[in-house]
């Protein structure tokens, strides 16, 4: 059984509460970091799988474009703001919602950094943790944090979502093939109706023999 749309309230609600439970998330680890951890320096946590190591990034995800923080602080505004105007106007799908929901959260979680940490305003750089040494990104391993984690993998997601056709609000495109097969059949249909009514058995019923008197 397909299940209703989500009414606009309902995944306006589903949004924000997911947003903030990221940005709850994200922020309290990064509060433990700051306290628990040393800079700069590798504590292991599961051999060279997964590692913690403290640093404050001025640049995107995983270290990139460190000489234009103020540009990532617009990007991500821009985001969070295109998101709450869909949350607001089109989204109606569950899936759409709990998507753009946490990758809010995650925009949000590296958005606060830039506003309230150091340097300041709008430069402010985000606090990173996380070390996956496997994880090479470019030239250097992947130290990220919390909402990192949620941004990377719900643009994922969007991917996925668009790839399938589902739109944003619930429905889903029909593919080009699907709609040929359909007329296709649908023509086949209406061939066999009109060969059945205008075949022998019309023949038998409209011409029939005289009887004799």
């Amino acid at each position: 059984m397909t299940r209703p749309p989500l009414r606009k309230a309902a995944a306006g609600t589903l949004i924000a509460v997911l947003a903030v439970l990221v940005l709850a998330a994200d922020q309290f680890t990064k509060f433990l970091a700051i306290a628990f951890l040393p800079p700069e320096e590798s504590v292991n946590i599961l051999g060279e799988f997964l590692q913690f190591y403290l640093i404050r990034n001025p640049g995107a995800a995983f270290s990139l474009g460190e000489g234009v923080t103020w540009l990532f602080t617009i990007a991500l505004a821009v985001v969070a703001g295109v998101i709450v105007w869909l949350a607001a106007t089109r989204v109606h799908s569950r899936a759409w919602a709990i998507i753009l929901g946490l990758l809010l959260g995650g925009v949000l979680g590296n958005l606060t950094d830039r506003i309230v940490r150091e340097p300041g305003f709008p430069v402010g750089h985000v606090v990173d943790f996380i070390l996956t040494p496997w994880m090479w990104f470019w030239t250097t391993p992947a130290i990220y944090n919390v909402a990192d984690m949620f941004i990377v993998t719900m643009m994922i997601g969007v991917a996925i979502l668009v790839l399938t056709g589902l739109r944003m609000d619930g429905t889903r495109e029909r593919r080009e093939d699907d709609s040929d097969r359909a007329d296709a059949i649908a023509d086949g249909e209406d061939e066999a109706e009109a060969e059945f009514v205008g075949g022998p058995f019309a023949t038998a019923q409209f011409h029939r023999p005289a009887l004799d008197s």
